[in-house]
């Protein structure tokens, strides 16, 4: 048998309220535990300009103890165009 113990899933947005808001909301999900999450603001800069900015949002959910698992996860990401 196997067990899904934790995930880390990084995430990209165009706002800083778009990724407390996320955050938030995953906070409540039921399934399992946000264990960490953290926010970064990031740049992409050329030539000393900004050209591009985002915030990463990464998560670490835990769904079962290591030790002691007791549920049995399906875990199903789809991957969809950004436009």
């Amino acid at each position: 048998m196997k067990y899904l113990i934790t995930t880390t899933e990084i995430y990209r947005f165009s706002s800083e309220d778009e990724a407390t808001n996320f955050i938030e909301a995953a906070k409540k999900e039921s399934g399992y535990v946000l264990t960490k999450h953290t926010v970064e603001y990031k740049e992409r800069k050329q030539k000393g300009e900004v050209i591009d900015f985002w915030w990463k949002v990464t998560l670490v959910k835990s769904f079962n103890n290591e030790k002691e698992p007791e549920t049995d996860v399906d875990v199903e990401y789809k991957v969809g165009s950004a436009f």
